[in-house]
């Protein structure tokens, strides 16, 4: 019973009714409904996906989650073992940070799979059928293979299915194959030994849409077995890249948790071996471990997306997926659809050869002179009138539009409609003394020779060899351009004339294009600029894209490299990989596979791979890429769902301004990465000099999220909310293996600012207890005033420091003051609630009581402050000196 596209369409209307047990009139409904048992119902099956749970569960269970639950799970247990510490309170704070992290982690990343719901959407609900030699209405997904459906303009195809009779039938295959131009199909059987689907006359694809005619067609294919849906199991089952910034945050969080534990685990030997107190050793060992994790990175990072995706979203840029930003940054190659993303997916009309010269169609047409050529463009046509506006084939409307408004001196009487095998229309009509007209408009190659005459202006002369080369050379010129060509010609019809399309006489040529986008131009050359690389994948023919890719300045070469999709099946992976090697390269008549391989081939070169699309076919090659980006006015739902980016105004050039906020949000994520760790080594220091010279804990765990969680985060915040830079799409693209965490940041982080943050510190704790006159070797209890005082002191010149650090950490080169304040009102709120924080902190009660501290005269202040200030003067001496190498 089931059957390919290729053996039904090389079979006759008859053969192919017969191969699937139907007949004309249709399936009974006895059988039809046992199809339905055996075939099951006509819709996309949703793939296997991963439970919701299973994604939550996740969330609290990598690598980095599970060193903070052995963090908590120790401080509850010196709690039970030794009450009264804080050690509680620690392990309760800790599994706040995992819930946090891993809730909003969850729900910024999670995301129901809606493919199955866009693919329905795009199908039709109700069709009309023959069953039983009676038409009836029924529901889609209750098609069957040899059910007989009946269609006609504006419908929407439901399955595959096999024309038996067909009357002027042409269908927009956009959303299967890219291409613009819609496409005649008849009943007759495909002659060719080998036939595509996508290409056979006489096949009609799930999807697709009828643009004018009318036929009746015997399903032969139906829900996941159509092209469709095999198209959908390519997007379903293609599967997420990880993109470049989610393999780097992996890699820091897993660096920074196996240095925080190895340190922990040597201190806690370090200070067994020293005689420590098990308990006290312990909450040594948790405070090194949670001095060394930042845990405010995972949620600093995320917030600092989902602001870029507030700034692309203004910049008409939809973000779905939050890595999603910073990979945009990051791409190498853009591998771009031509229908609906450089063009505007609509026909017009480009230029008209008439009269032995070209006429561009900004000119206005001639008021008499082309007036024959104007009425085949106006009334050859079948297109239907809704309010006075056409509908109907988009090449017809072109035409229709562009001829203006003309007197109709004669009365409509017929059409000879548009078939596969003439490839060209006539309509016909009769005037008041019997007389009558006859308007024909087709393919040059096959209207071209029924003309015996040519008309210029009001002379018509004879269709000779000289005449004949004159307007094949025309063709030849507009087809050579990408445009798609189209004949005009007309007779005068006798009274009581057969209307024929003998002997007509040649008004002219006229070129339609489907236009490029405005600002196309100007995004393709930021592109260049950028060193982005940027290559047409298209299913349109490959003169076309060719001549699209040079109008756009996209080709620059003299001979650049043109690839088919059936030239790409026949290469090997090495071969592939070589060919994208050429200067210029672009890729015709290509299919969602052919797609697919383009981009896993340039994935093999170490190439990030940003896709752009809008139809069906494109969602599989959108989902595999690094960064899938789809159009929001014209895309399908299905590309949409399968993307990474949704560009709202379906302009190229949003692209380039979603690269740009891309590459900003890479250099921003350094920023506030070097502005986190470098509290760390003021966090580590006071608990080594604990161990070491046996002085009083300078610095608690608690304490130490109070920074990490609390004055840090907006402060760091603001950095990931940096503008970019006014260069930054004057550079090249940063190479695949450029680490997020670089060992030129970590040096800047640990071994200059961090030491110089954590000489401020110390001074300041030293500075207290010396002002009560306390002496080396005396232990202070917890709730003494003298030790609360002194770690308060402490904890503010650690937050001090950070709010200089802030400033410094704008630009790892660049002096701070070139950057000017009110340009991130982020950086002004963060400063803020450093400085109410730590108020909050140092002189409320509730504060005192949460953090151990204590109120801190003001001379606290004072005394910290040339070390804070000097932080700043040393860091920008070292810029100054960057600068001057």
């Amino acid at each position: 019973m089931e059957h390919t596209g290729m053996q039904i369409a090389r079979l006759s209307p008859d053969e192919a009714l017969t191969a699937l047990d139907s007949a004309i009139g249709g399936l009974a409904p006895r059988e039809a409904a046992r199809r339905l048992q055996e075939f099951g119902l006509n819709r996309v099956a949703a793939a296997a996906g991963t439970p919701w749970w299973l994604t939550l569960l996740g969330e609290f269970t990598h690598f980095f989650a599970l060193v903070l639950w052995l963090a908590a799970l120790l401080a509850f247990a010196a709690a039970f073992m030794e009450p009264g510490q804080g050690m509680f309170e620690l392990g309760a704070a800790i599994v706040g940070v995992i819930v946090v992290n891993g809730s909003f982690s969850f729900w910024q990343t999670y995301r129901a799979e809606q493919a199955l719901a866009a693919l329905e959407k795009l199908l039709p609900q109700q069709v009309r059928v023959r069953r039983g030699g009676r038409e009836i209405d029924l529901p889609a997904e209750q098609l069957v293979p040899g059910d007989i459906l009946l269609l006609a303009e504006g419908a929407k195809v439901p399955a595959d299915c096999r024309l038996v009779e067909s009357w002027g039938l042409r269908v927009n295959l956009a959303t299967l194959t890219g291409e613009t131009y819609p496409k005649a199909r008849s009943a007759a059987a495909e002659p060719a030994a080998e036939v595509d689907p996508l290409a056979a006359h006489c096949l009609l694809l799930a999807g697709t849409l009828v643009v004018s005619g009318e036929g009746a067609a015997v399903v032969y294919a139906s829900g996941m077995r159509t092209e469709f849906g095999r198209i959908a199991h390519l997007t379903q089952h293609a599967g997420d890249t990880e993109s470049p910034l989610q393999g780097e945050i992996r890699r820091v969080s897993r660096l920074v948790a196996m240095l925080a534990l190895g340190l922990g685990s040597v201190f806690f030997a370090l200070g067994q071996f020293v005689g420590l107190p098990f308990w006290a050793n312990l909450m040594f060992a948790i405070g090194i471990i949670v001095a060394n994790v930042p845990e405010g990175l995972l949620p600093t990072v995320t917030l600092s997306l989902a602001l870029a995706t507030q700034r692309m979203a203004r910049r008409n840029a939809l973000v779905r997926h939050l890595p999603a930003v910073e990979t945009m940054g990051s791409a190498t190659v853009i591998l771009t659809d031509k229908t609906g993303t450089l063009t505007q997916n609509r026909m017009a009309v480009r230029e008209w050869f008439a009269e032995g010269r070209h006429h561009l169609a900004a000119e206005r047409w001639p008021a008499a002179r082309d007036a024959h050529l104007r009425a085949v463009a106006r009334f050859c046509h079948s297109l239907k009138f809704i309010d006075g506006q056409p509908t109907g084939d988009p090449m017809e409307v072109a035409l229709w539009q562009f001829a203006g408004e003309l007197p109709m001196n004669w009365q409509f009487a017929g059409e000879i409609a548009f078939d596969a095998e003439r490839r060209r229309m006539s309509v016909y009509g009769r005037e008041a003394d019997g007389g009558g007209v006859l308007l024909c408009k087709g393919a040059p190659e096959n209207l071209l020779p029924l003309c015996t005459t040519w008309r210029e202006g009001h002379v018509t002369r004879p269709f000779d060899e000289k005449a004949r080369e004159c307007f094949r050379l025309a063709h030849e010129d507009l087809a050579s351009r990408g445009l798609r060509v189209i004949a005009c010609a007309w007779k005068t019809l006798v009274a009581d004339e057969v209307p024929n399309e003998a002997g007509l006489e040649l008004c002219g040529l006229i070129a339609l294009e489907d236009p490029l986008r405005p600002d196309v131009h100007q995004a393709i050359e930021r592109c260049h600029e950028a060193g982005l690389r940027v290559i047409m994948v298209t299913g349109d023919h490959p003169r076309t894209a060719l001549a699209v890719g040079r109008e756009i300045d996209l080709i620059r070469s003299r001979e650049p490299r043109v690839l088919t999709g059936d030239e790409v099946c026949r290469m090997s992976a090495a071969e592939l990989q070589i060919a994208l090697d050429a200067v210029d390269v672009i890729f015709a008549r290509v299919t969602a596979e052919q797609k697919m391989l383009v981009v896993q081939a340039l994935q093999r070169k170490g190439e990030v791979v940003a896709v752009t699309g809008d139809g069906v076919n494109d969602a599989p090659a959108l989902r595999m890429a690094d960064i899938g980006i789809a159009m929001g006015m014209s895309g399908t739902d299905v590309a949409r769902e399968a993307a990474d980016i949704v560009l709202l105004d379906d302009h190229f050039g949003t692209i380039v301004n979603a690269i740009e906020e891309g590459r900003a949000v890479f250099a921003n994520i350094r920023k506030f990465i070097t502005y986190i760790l470098t509290s760390n080594i003021p966090e580590l220091i006071p608990y080594l000099a604990f161990v070491l010279f046996r002085i009083p804990l300078p610095l608690t765990v608690i304490q130490i999220l109070a920074v990490d969680l609390g004055t840090d985060m907006l402060p760091a915040l603001a950095l990931g909310a940096e503008k970019p830079s006014s260069d930054v799409m004057r550079q090249p693209p940063r190479p695949r293996g450029e680490r997020l965490l670089s060992g030129a940041l970590l040096a800047r982080a640990y071994l200059f600012l961090g030491p110089l943050e954590a000489l401020g510190a110390m001074v300041a704790f030293f500075f207290v207890l010396e002002g009560f006159g306390w002496q080396y070797g005396e232990m202070l209890a917890a709730n003494d005033p003298r030790y609360l005082q002194a770690t308060t002191a402490c904890l503010a010149a650690i937050v001090m420091s950070q709010m200089v650090n802030l400033f410094v950490c704008r630009h790892p080169s660049l002096p701070a003051w070139q950057f000017p304040l009110l340009s991130n009102r982020w950086l002004l709120a963060g400063l803020a609630s450093e400085i109410a924080l730590m108020l909050f902190i140092t002189y409320t009660p509730w504060g005192n009581r949460l953090f151990g501290t204590a109120p801190l005269p003001l001379t606290v202040f004072l005394h910290t402050l040339p070390f804070v200030l000097f932080l700043g003067l040393a860091e920008e001496t070292r810029k100054w000196l960057i600068r001057r190498a």
